[in-house]
């Protein structure tokens, strides 16, 4: 099968052609007629199986008829990422080089003026993060009612992040006549219930099993200790040991370890780089094109690579740490092995990942190979138990005796600084006798008794230095302050 059987426009065939292609893939085959006869389709495919032309280049034969107005686009694409959009929006300045059409992007990190200017203009196609897009919506220079198709891209990942509200505020927004094109690698129950609210009578195009992974690439697991130090030497002897190794993207859970593995890889020699999402978007988009053209081998990231970002020559993915969810898994591995390449994906696995892991292979539908010894799940449990049996108070045995009767044998503990007195007050203290007066209380003190039989055991001197011999002590209130003592002073005279 070719692109001219599929009804596409020559002006689109012709951009085709240019581009390199000749055949198109399983999801463009089955979702671009589909597209064409303007009916609402649902395209489930692996990623990097050309999901993002199969809803461009039909869009392009579409729109070659009419014009956007001012404020009021006529097609909309909402993507979960900056760079998605960022992406898309490639795809239409390279298939559409033959068209005379606006196109617009609506991302954060850029100012809203540039933006401003290209919908005043009117845009023929608007690709835009829902949260962006709103803001223009509320500020009052965009208006939705002219859309006549809404893309929504990657899906599932709207759903990790939240972004399912706005969706349907956007939609409440857009006419109920919309053609509607939903596409995703993977379809979990949220999303099967979103389209039944979204989709009318939708073509159902499947091209390969829901959450699958692509038999292109090569899939290990590498066991390693919990600890980071000892995670970052197994990264970088899987590094040296890979064999055909081009460049590679290595993916962080959290993105503080993505600025440490950052620093770790930097200084022991590797070519890298970092991407997440709290770098500014000039930054983000610069790093990828330097991926993108090998001046950079390893590119450190979070899961904002993951998702649909078009990097064909991806030899490696290594996951450093497991991922939380067994979808992002495939997304992940999703980035090597594309456009029928071959690819490898590695995985770090520490004893407390046993979840998450039990969870991909579930989701895939597959056991994955290890590299050397696995990990002793039931051993690190094991282990992970005794340590909270440990961290409980022992219960007292025989055994313990010798170690209480230790600690009353041992000395008394030494008074606090507050109750010390000085060492030289202590120096001149009396020897007191062997047999020891009855402890005082301190609201009550008790008097020095004395007998025929043993002299009386000489009183402490008191903190001003001075003996009180055998008189009473002061009871609480009984101590008159020297301040009170003094005469007053006489008035002057005036």
């Amino acid at each position: 099968m070719s692109f001219n059987t599929l009804g596409l426009s020559e002006k689109v065939l012709a951009a085709v052609e240019a581009a390199g292609y000749s055949e198109p893939t399983a999801i463009q085959a089955g979702a671009i007629p589909q597209v064409l006869e303007r009916r609402d389709v649902l395209g489930i495919a692996q990623t990097g199986t050309g999901k993002t032309a199969s809803f461009t280049l039909p869009m392009l034969t579409l729109l070659e008829k009419g014009r956007a107005r001012a404020r009021m686009p006529r097609t909309l694409i909402l993507e979960p990422t900056r760079e998605l959009a960022a992406q898309v929006e490639e795809n239409f300045e390279k298939y559409g080089k033959n068209h005379r059409l606006n196109v617009a992007l609506l991302i954060g990190g850029v100012s809203f003026g540039e933006q401003d200017k290209k919908i005043d203009r009117g845009a023929d196609v608007l690709i835009a993060t829902p949260g962006r897009l709103l803001d223009h919506v509320e500020r009052g220079k965009l208006m939705l009612q002219g859309v006549e198709i809404l893309v929504i891209d990657e899906a599932d990942r709207m759903l990790d992040m939240g972004f399912i509200p706005d969706i349907e505020r956007i939609c409440k927004l857009i006419p109920f006549t919309r053609q509607t094109l939903f596409f995703s690698a993977t379809m979990p129950p949220e999303i099967q219930r979103l389209t039944e609210t979204f989709l009318q009578n939708p073509a159902r195009v499947e091209v390969a099993r829901t959450s699958s992974t692509s038999d292109n690439v090569t899939q290990r697991l590498k066991a390693s200790e919990n600890k980071d130090f000892e995670k970052r030497a197994a990264l970088r002897e899987m590094l040296e040991q890979a064999e055909d190794l081009k460049n590679a993207i290595v993916f962080c859970n959290r993105k503080r370890d993505i600025t440490t593995l950052f620093r770790s890889l930097e200084r022991h020699g590797y070519n890298v780089g970092a991407l997440h999402g709290d770098m500014d978007q000039r930054t983000r988009m610069m790093m990828l094109d330097n991926f993108r053209k090998g001046n950079v081998t390893l590119l450190v990231a979070s899961d904002v690579a993951a998702r649909g970002l078009d990097i064909p020559d991806v030899s490696h993915v290594f996951n450093y740490d497991v991922p939380n969810h067994a979808e992002d898994y495939v997304h992940r591995i999703g980035r090597t092995g594309r456009a029928g390449r071959s690819g490898a994906a590695f995985t770090i696995v520490t004893p407390d990942d046993q979840k998450y892991l039990s969870a991909i292979e579930g989701l895939i539908e597959q056991n994955i190979e290890w590299i050397g010894d696995a990990v002793d799940f039931e051993a690190a449990a094991a282990e992970r138990k005794a340590r909270r049996r440990g961290g409980k108070s022992a219960p007292k045995t025989a055994d313990a005796a010798p170690i209480e009767q230790d600690n009353q044998e041992a000395p008394k503990k030494a008074p606090s600084r507050r109750g010390r007195r000085p060492a030289a007050e202590a120096a001149v203290e009396p020897v007191q006798s062997e047999e020891a007066p009855a402890p005082r209380s301190r609201r009550r003190p008790a008097k020095f008794e004395t007998s025929d039989s043993a002299p009386a055991a000489a009183p402490k001197p008191s903190r001003r230095g001075k003996s009180e011999k055998n008189e009473p002590a002061f009871g609480v209130g009984g101590h008159i302050p020297a301040f009170l003592l003094r005469e007053p002073r006489p008035k002057k005279a005036s």
